[in-house]
Protein backbone atom coordinates (compact mmCIF):
# COMPACT_ATOMS: atom_id res chain seq x y z
CA UNK A 1 0.00 0.00 0.00
CA UNK A 2 2.95 2.35 0.56
CA UNK A 3 4.07 1.85 -3.04
CA UNK A 4 0.88 1.05 -4.96
CA UNK A 5 -0.86 3.45 -7.35
CA UNK A 6 -3.95 4.62 -5.49
CA UNK A 7 -2.36 3.58 -2.20
CA UNK A 8 -1.31 5.56 0.86
CA UNK A 9 0.84 8.05 -1.05
CA UNK A 10 -1.92 8.98 -3.45
CA UNK A 11 -4.51 9.10 -0.65
CA UNK A 12 -2.40 11.63 1.25
CA UNK A 13 -1.75 13.54 -1.97
CA UNK A 14 -5.51 13.66 -2.56
CA UNK A 15 -5.95 15.20 0.89
CA UNK A 16 -3.15 17.76 0.46
CA UNK A 17 -4.63 18.83 -2.88
CA UNK A 18 -8.26 18.84 -1.64
CA UNK A 19 -10.53 21.80 -1.03
CA UNK A 20 -12.83 22.18 2.01
CA UNK A 21 -16.47 21.94 0.96
CA UNK A 22 -19.97 21.91 2.39
CA UNK A 23 -21.03 18.35 3.33
CA UNK A 24 -24.11 18.73 1.13
CA UNK A 25 -21.80 18.76 -1.91
CA UNK A 26 -20.63 15.27 -1.06
CA UNK A 27 -24.18 14.05 -0.46
CA UNK A 28 -25.46 15.60 -3.70
CA UNK A 29 -22.84 13.64 -5.65
CA UNK A 30 -24.13 10.30 -4.43
CA UNK A 31 -24.64 8.02 -7.48
CA UNK A 32 -23.63 10.93 -9.71
CA UNK A 33 -22.13 10.33 -13.15
CA UNK A 34 -20.44 13.73 -13.14
CA UNK A 35 -16.69 13.85 -13.57
CA UNK A 36 -13.94 16.05 -12.22
CA UNK A 37 -10.41 16.52 -13.47
CA UNK A 38 -7.60 14.59 -11.82
CA UNK A 39 -4.62 16.52 -13.13
CA UNK A 40 -1.42 14.63 -12.61
CA UNK A 41 -3.04 11.99 -10.41
CA UNK A 42 -2.10 8.34 -10.55
CA UNK A 43 -4.72 7.65 -13.18
CA UNK A 44 -3.86 10.89 -15.02
CA UNK A 45 -7.44 10.90 -16.26
CA UNK A 46 -10.90 11.63 -14.87
CA UNK A 47 -12.66 10.53 -11.73
CA UNK A 48 -16.35 10.03 -11.18
CA UNK A 49 -17.59 12.01 -8.15
CA UNK A 50 -19.43 10.07 -5.50
CA UNK A 51 -20.13 10.54 -1.82
CA UNK A 52 -17.69 9.91 1.00
CA UNK A 53 -18.82 6.34 1.40
CA UNK A 54 -18.49 5.61 -2.31
CA UNK A 55 -15.46 5.58 -4.54
CA UNK A 56 -13.94 7.13 -7.63
CA UNK A 57 -13.63 5.17 -10.85
CA UNK A 58 -10.67 5.96 -13.05
CA UNK A 59 -10.67 5.53 -16.78
CA UNK A 60 -8.05 2.75 -16.71
CA UNK A 61 -9.50 0.68 -13.85
CA UNK A 62 -7.05 1.83 -11.19
CA UNK A 63 -8.03 0.98 -7.60
CA UNK A 64 -11.02 3.10 -6.60
CA UNK A 65 -10.70 5.92 -4.10
CA UNK A 66 -13.29 8.31 -2.69
CA UNK A 67 -13.64 11.77 -4.19
CA UNK A 68 -15.21 13.36 -1.11
CA UNK A 69 -14.27 12.74 2.50
CA UNK A 70 -16.19 13.52 5.64
CA UNK A 71 -14.76 12.17 8.88
CA UNK A 72 -12.93 8.99 7.94
CA UNK A 73 -13.63 6.96 11.08
CA UNK A 74 -16.98 5.19 11.74
CA UNK A 75 -17.23 6.78 15.19
CA UNK A 76 -17.11 10.23 13.56
CA UNK A 77 -19.72 9.74 10.86
CA UNK A 78 -22.28 11.87 12.71
CA UNK A 79 -19.91 14.86 12.61
CA UNK A 80 -20.73 16.41 9.26
CA UNK A 81 -19.79 20.02 9.86
CA UNK A 82 -17.40 20.14 6.92
CA UNK A 83 -16.32 17.90 4.06
CA UNK A 84 -13.19 17.74 1.92
CA UNK A 85 -13.40 17.63 -1.86
CA UNK A 86 -10.35 15.45 -2.43
CA UNK A 87 -7.93 16.10 -5.27
CA UNK A 88 -9.65 19.37 -6.24
CA UNK A 89 -6.61 21.65 -6.68
CA UNK A 90 -4.72 21.57 -9.97
CA UNK A 91 -1.39 19.85 -9.47
CA UNK A 92 1.03 17.25 -10.75
CA UNK A 93 2.37 14.35 -8.72
CA UNK A 94 5.19 11.84 -9.07
CA UNK A 95 6.66 9.16 -6.79
CA UNK A 96 9.71 10.20 -4.77
CA UNK A 97 11.26 6.79 -5.41
CA UNK A 98 9.66 5.28 -8.54
CA UNK A 99 8.98 1.57 -8.62
CA UNK A 100 11.61 -0.46 -10.49
CA UNK A 101 9.66 -3.73 -10.66
CA UNK A 102 9.49 -4.78 -14.35
CA UNK A 103 6.16 -3.81 -15.87
CA UNK A 104 5.33 -1.20 -13.23
CA UNK A 105 7.84 1.53 -14.12
CA UNK A 106 5.24 3.74 -15.83
CA UNK A 107 2.31 2.87 -13.56
CA UNK A 108 2.75 5.68 -11.04
CA UNK A 109 3.84 3.14 -8.42
CA UNK A 110 6.61 4.08 -6.04
CA UNK A 111 7.43 5.21 -2.53
CA UNK A 112 6.17 8.61 -1.44
CA UNK A 113 4.78 11.39 -3.61
CA UNK A 114 5.84 14.86 -4.68
CA UNK A 115 2.90 17.17 -5.33
CA UNK A 116 3.42 20.41 -7.27
CA UNK A 117 0.59 22.92 -7.32
CA UNK A 118 -0.13 25.00 -10.40
CA UNK A 119 -0.56 27.97 -8.04
CA UNK A 120 1.08 28.42 -4.59
CA UNK A 121 -1.19 27.45 -1.69
CA UNK A 122 -1.28 29.12 1.75
CA UNK A 123 0.30 26.86 4.37
CA UNK A 124 -2.72 27.42 6.64
CA UNK A 125 -5.02 26.15 3.87
CA UNK A 126 -2.97 22.96 3.54
CA UNK A 127 -3.03 22.50 7.33
CA UNK A 128 -6.83 22.85 7.21
CA UNK A 129 -7.09 20.23 4.44
CA UNK A 130 -4.92 17.80 6.36
CA UNK A 131 -6.98 18.30 9.50
CA UNK A 132 -10.20 17.60 7.61
CA UNK A 133 -8.79 14.63 5.74
CA UNK A 134 -7.31 12.97 8.80
CA UNK A 135 -10.40 13.20 11.00
CA UNK A 136 -9.96 16.56 12.76
CA UNK A 137 -7.16 15.67 15.20
CA UNK A 138 -6.81 17.87 18.30
CA UNK A 139 -3.42 18.98 17.05
CA UNK A 140 -0.23 17.88 15.34
CA UNK A 141 3.39 19.09 15.17
CA UNK A 142 4.35 21.74 12.62
CA UNK A 143 7.84 23.19 12.05
CA UNK A 144 8.51 26.38 10.07
CA UNK A 145 11.74 28.30 9.41
CA UNK A 146 12.83 30.61 12.20
CA UNK A 147 11.61 34.17 11.85
CA UNK A 148 8.58 33.06 9.82
CA UNK A 149 4.89 32.79 10.71
CA UNK A 150 2.67 30.01 9.39
CA UNK A 151 0.26 32.65 8.10
CA UNK A 152 3.05 34.12 5.94
CA UNK A 153 4.05 30.87 4.24
CA UNK A 154 2.97 29.77 0.77
CA UNK A 155 3.57 26.25 -0.51
CA UNK A 156 4.21 25.32 -4.13
CA UNK A 157 5.37 21.73 -3.60
CA UNK A 158 4.97 18.98 -1.00
CA UNK A 159 6.94 15.77 -0.37
CA UNK A 160 4.67 13.11 1.16
CA UNK A 161 5.45 9.87 2.97
CA UNK A 162 3.06 7.80 5.09
CA UNK A 163 4.54 6.57 8.34
CA UNK A 164 8.14 7.71 8.85
CA UNK A 165 9.55 9.85 6.04
CA UNK A 166 13.12 10.52 7.18
CA UNK A 167 14.98 8.03 5.00
CA UNK A 168 12.82 8.72 1.95
CA UNK A 169 13.19 12.50 2.25
CA UNK A 170 16.95 12.30 2.90
CA UNK A 171 17.86 12.18 -0.78
CA UNK A 172 15.64 15.02 -1.95
CA UNK A 173 17.65 17.68 -3.74
CA UNK A 174 20.97 15.94 -3.08
CA UNK A 175 21.44 15.11 -6.77
CA UNK A 176 21.02 18.72 -7.80
CA UNK A 177 17.71 17.85 -9.46
CA UNK A 178 15.42 20.86 -8.91
CA UNK A 179 12.40 18.64 -9.54
CA UNK A 180 13.11 17.05 -6.15
CA UNK A 181 13.24 20.32 -4.20
CA UNK A 182 10.07 21.00 -2.18
CA UNK A 183 8.62 23.59 0.23
CA UNK A 184 6.87 21.22 2.65
CA UNK A 185 7.60 17.78 4.11
CA UNK A 186 4.41 15.94 5.13
CA UNK A 187 4.77 12.65 6.98
CA UNK A 188 3.90 10.76 10.15
CA UNK A 189 7.14 11.33 12.01
CA UNK A 190 10.52 12.97 11.47
CA UNK A 191 13.47 13.07 13.85
CA UNK A 192 14.56 16.22 15.68
CA UNK A 193 17.67 16.68 13.54
CA UNK A 194 15.84 15.92 10.29
CA UNK A 195 13.24 18.58 11.13
CA UNK A 196 15.98 21.09 12.05
CA UNK A 197 17.76 20.46 8.77
CA UNK A 198 14.50 20.98 6.89
CA UNK A 199 13.59 24.33 8.44
CA UNK A 200 17.19 25.56 8.18
CA UNK A 201 16.92 25.02 4.42
CA UNK A 202 13.67 27.00 4.31
CA UNK A 203 11.24 24.09 4.30
CA UNK A 204 8.18 23.54 6.47
CA UNK A 205 7.38 20.23 8.18
CA UNK A 206 4.04 18.68 9.16
CA UNK A 207 3.98 15.41 11.11
CA UNK A 208 0.82 13.63 12.24
CA UNK A 209 2.30 10.76 14.28
CA UNK A 210 3.23 7.60 12.44
CA UNK A 211 0.02 5.63 12.06
CA UNK A 212 -2.29 8.65 11.88
CA UNK A 213 -1.07 8.98 8.29
CA UNK A 214 -2.19 5.42 7.60
CA UNK A 215 -5.30 4.44 9.57
CA UNK A 216 -7.78 6.68 7.74
CA UNK A 217 -6.85 4.90 4.49
CA UNK A 218 -8.22 1.66 5.91
CA UNK A 219 -11.77 2.97 6.25
CA UNK A 220 -11.82 5.50 3.41
CA UNK A 221 -10.19 3.45 0.66
CA UNK A 222 -9.28 -0.12 1.57
CA UNK A 223 -12.57 -1.10 3.22
CA UNK A 224 -14.77 -0.61 0.12
CA UNK A 225 -12.11 -2.28 -2.05
CA UNK A 226 -12.02 -5.30 0.27
CA UNK A 227 -15.80 -5.46 0.47
CA UNK A 228 -16.06 -5.65 -3.33
CA UNK A 229 -13.24 -8.20 -3.62
CA UNK A 230 -14.69 -10.44 -0.90
CA UNK A 231 -18.19 -10.10 -2.33
CA UNK A 232 -16.97 -11.19 -5.76
CA UNK A 233 -15.07 -14.14 -4.29
CA UNK A 234 -18.03 -15.18 -2.14
CA UNK A 235 -20.31 -15.08 -5.19
CA UNK A 236 -17.90 -17.38 -7.04
CA UNK A 237 -17.74 -19.81 -4.12
CA UNK A 238 -21.53 -19.82 -3.69
CA UNK A 239 -22.10 -20.56 -7.37
CA UNK A 240 -19.51 -23.34 -7.41
CA UNK A 241 -20.89 -24.97 -4.26
CA UNK A 242 -24.48 -24.83 -5.47
CA UNK A 243 -23.57 -26.68 -8.67
CA UNK A 244 -21.89 -29.54 -6.79
CA UNK A 245 -23.73 -32.82 -7.17
CA UNK A 246 -23.83 -33.77 -3.51
CA UNK A 247 -26.15 -33.65 -0.54
CA UNK A 248 -26.04 -30.45 1.52
CA UNK A 249 -27.62 -29.63 4.84
CA UNK A 250 -30.35 -27.00 5.08
CA UNK A 251 -28.07 -24.79 7.15
CA UNK A 252 -25.35 -24.93 4.50
CA UNK A 253 -27.81 -24.16 1.70
CA UNK A 254 -29.13 -21.25 3.73
CA UNK A 255 -25.59 -19.93 4.12
CA UNK A 256 -25.04 -20.19 0.38
CA UNK A 257 -28.16 -18.08 -0.21
CA UNK A 258 -26.75 -15.26 1.93
CA UNK A 259 -24.79 -12.80 -0.22
CA UNK A 260 -24.14 -10.32 2.59
CA UNK A 261 -20.53 -9.23 3.03
CA UNK A 262 -19.24 -6.82 5.66
CA UNK A 263 -15.74 -5.57 6.39
CA UNK A 264 -15.23 -3.92 9.77
CA UNK A 265 -12.49 -1.45 10.69
CA UNK A 266 -11.39 -1.27 14.31
CA UNK A 267 -12.51 1.79 16.27
CA UNK A 268 -10.23 0.84 19.17
CA UNK A 269 -6.88 0.57 17.40
CA UNK A 270 -5.08 3.93 17.35
CA UNK A 271 -1.67 5.57 17.24
CA UNK A 272 0.12 5.17 20.59
CA UNK A 273 0.65 8.92 20.78
CA UNK A 274 -2.11 11.40 21.57
CA UNK A 275 -2.13 15.12 22.31
CA UNK A 276 -2.77 16.32 25.88
CA UNK A 277 -4.25 19.81 26.05
CA UNK A 278 -4.28 21.90 29.22
CA UNK A 279 -7.80 22.68 30.47
CA UNK A 280 -6.66 26.26 30.90
CA UNK A 281 -6.23 26.47 27.12
CA UNK A 282 -9.74 25.20 26.33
Amino acid sequence: MDCAPGGLGDWLADIVSGVPADPSEAEENDDSDGQSENEGGPANGKLQSRNAGGASSSSNSKPERPTYMLQHHPSQLSLKDRALNLNATNHTRIPIKPCTVPGYEQSGAGMGRIVRFSQPQPLLAIIDRIGLGLGNPKGFPIAIPQGKQASDMSISSVAICAGSGGSLFAGLGKSGNHDEDVDLLFTGELSHHEALAAIESGKCVITLFHSNTERGFLHSVLKPQLEQAVKDEWATVRLREKTQQRDMSEDYLEALDDDHVEIQVSEIDRDPYGVMISKAEL
